[in-house]
């Protein structure tokens, strides 16, 4: 099995406006084992995204390592696939074209054509091949998303609060595919999401990060939970408690200082 990510004493700084050094990560080590779903957790500002964009091979880290399956990650590749938080289709383009843009980019489409219908099946997206995204829901959209990350197969899939826009019901089913998608194509996942329900129920484990600079705060395994992790379970209760104590989340029972 492939795509297993490795992380050694990463860090990353930028320049505010006011030409101020700002440190976005610290220090940041992590093994992401071949074939696991990993979620990113913790406060806005903390570095999530930016280390997933530092895996796509969209930023460069001036401190520490990071390689796929032994090599040196240098930029983007074919062998990672970017799920964005918005759809980021090409609005001139059909649902199939849309799909189908990274194989014909690379030279690929005449081999690999039956790739896209391939995908468009697995997301549900059957039939729609040639509506543009205008005339789709939000969720449909994401979906045509996600046919068009893994329409390359990828190693690693990596998800920037994809489901962030979509409302509640709508996420839970497209929760459900990633899954689904994740367990069926046998290829890593690492997802930036702040629901900590969203990271318990789609992870084998959570990366718990602090405020700025982002360090790793706690890692906490859950593939010893059977799946799929009941959203209702004392497994994933007593999880989500955790994650949220971990987060100072936790909150306290105070007694009231009137009466009814």
């Amino acid at each position: 099995m492939v795509g297993g990510i490795a992380i050694s004493h990463l860090g990353k700084r930028f320049k505010n406006p006011q030409g101020e050094d700002i440190t976005a990560l610290s220090d940041i080590s992590l093994n992401i084992r071949p074939g696991s779903f990993v979620s990113l957790i913790g406060p806005s500002g903390c570095g999530k995204s930016t280390l997933l964009r530092i895996i796509a091979g969209l930023e460069h880290a001036e401190e520490g390592e990071i390689t796929l399956d032994g090599a040196p990650i240098a930029g983007p590749g074919c062998d990672r696939g970017f799920m964005f938080q918005s759809h980021m289709l090409f609005k001139w383009m059909t649902i199939y074209d849309n799909v189908a843009f990274g194989l014909r980019a690379r030279g690929l489409y005449r081999e690999q054509a039956g790739r896209v219908d391939e995908m468009l099946g697995i997301v549900g997206l059957k039939g729609f091949e040639k509506h543009y995204p205008h005339q789709l829901s939000g969720g449909m959209c994401q979906r045509a998303s996600l046919a068009r990350a893994l329409v390359g197969h990828p190693k690693v899939l990596l998800l920037d609060e994809p489901l962030g826009a979509l409302d509640a019901f709508t996420r839970m089913n497209i929760q459900d595919e990633i899954a689904r998608i994740w367990k069926e194509q046998s290829m890593t996942m690492v997802m930036v999401t702040h629901d900590v329900d969203e990271a318990i129920y789609m992870s084998d484990s959570i990366v718990v990060m602090t405020p700025r600079p982002g360090r790793i705060k706690q890692i906490l395994d859950l593939s010893d939970l059977p799946r799929p992790h009941a959203r209702s379970g004392d497994d994933f209760l007593r999880c989500r408690a955790k994650v949220l104590r971990i987060l100072d989340y936790g909150g306290k029972i105070q007694k009231p200082e009137y009466a009814i």
